[in-house]
């Protein structure tokens, strides 16, 4: 497992979601970071944005997202809890054709590493619709980076081997 030097890379362009209700891109320290992984990996930021902590919204959000062809890959931020007004994976699920079961078990065994049992308090999760792949991470800094670093990071390099999520990404709206 490892990054073949002989494969070609192929940028990503990847949008950034942080749901909140208390943040703006001036605090937003978890979307800013996944800006910063995604384009010190090469990738382009196609688009940026922060909503609510709101289904309907977040729903609305990812449905013109996956319908623009300018976007392969959105990552969001936020609202992965327990409490009431955390609906990111209900939206999520909401537009998924196919979820990624693994990205969130992977993420949660990345994370019972570094906060133990806390981590089952995460609903971290991941899926494709209209050929977009689509991965909810929770709101801290340091989840972002565990999400990123331990799976992101990889699958998103195309030179990636065994595979990655990007030799994938022409054959995904395949019917």
């Amino acid at each position: 497992m490892a990054i073949d030097e002989s494969r070609t890379f192929h940028p990503v362009n990847i949008a950034i979601l942080t749901i909140s209700d208390s943040r703006s891109e001036a605090d937003d320290k978890s979307g800013n970071a996944l800006v910063k992984y995604a384009s010190e990996a090469g990738h382009i930021l196609a688009k940026r944005a922060i909503v609510r902590d709101d289904r309907e919204t977040i729903v609305a959000t990812l449905r013109e997202w996956i319908a623009d062809p300018g976007i392969d890959c959105v990552i969001a931020t936020g609202g992965t809890g327990l409490t009431g007004r955390d609906v990111t994976p209900e939206a999520f699920r909401d537009v998924y054709e196919k979820e990624i079961e693994g990205f969130g078990e992977l993420f949660r065994a990345l994370s019972y590493e570094k906060i133990g049992t806390s981590t089952i308090q995460s609903r971290t999760t991941g899926g494709v619709a209209n050929g977009t792949f689509l991965f909810a991470l929770p709101g801290s800094p340091g989840a972002c980076k565990d999400g990123w670093e331990g799976i992101l990071r990889w699958q998103l390099d195309s030179r990636y081997r065994p595979c990655n999520f990007v030799e994938l990404m022409p054959r995904l709206r395949e019917r």
